[in-house]
């Protein structure tokens, strides 16, 4: 059973992980637009290169601020790597096929970008994270008790 404190840092998570997302969505909407628009990019391209900052924005600070996490980076990496692995091509296509039919380009990036929101923080939380979450606050406090001992 979730205690009091552990639902209350849960959804600090929560939110700390929709602000983050949403500073990644505002980079991955800017370079989008950039490449769609001015470049004149096909979309695939375009929504790939766009996606690709976002990750590398969002890993980033979702590792240090919202989960606090000590964990290993590369195998961390390596593990959302391995999320997008299957989420790219299949949002890819997906949306290169809708935009093939008439469906607008940023409808159809908003949607993946929603199905990316929900299923990215479940996988970080979940999988990427188990047993790392706020590692980072007991190794500076245990390298601290250390350095005061000496």
């Amino acid at each position: 059973m979730e205690t009091k404190q552990n639902k209350k840092e849960s959804w600090l998570q929560v939110i700390k992980f929709t602000l983050f997302s949403i500073s990644a969505g505002l980079i991955q909407i800017g370079s989008f637009s950039l490449f769609n628009e001015v470049l004149k990019l096909e979309y695939w391209t375009s929504y790939l290169t766009s996606l690709l900052l976002s990750i590398i924005w969002n890993f980033t600070f979702n590792r240090k601020f919202t989960f606090k996490s000590a964990a290993n980076v590369p195998l961390a990496m390596l593990k959302i790597l391995g999320y997008y692995a299957i989420f790219t091509p299949l949002t890819t296509w997906g949306g290169n096929a809708l935009e093939a039919i008439g469906w607008n380009e940023y409808l159809v990036l908003g949607l993946s970008m929603l199905l990316n929101f929900i299923t990215e923080f479940l996988f970080t939380k979940y999988v990427v994270y188990r047993h790392q979450i706020n590692t980072a606050l007991k190794n500076n406090t245990e390298e601290s008790v250390n350095e005061s001992e000496e």
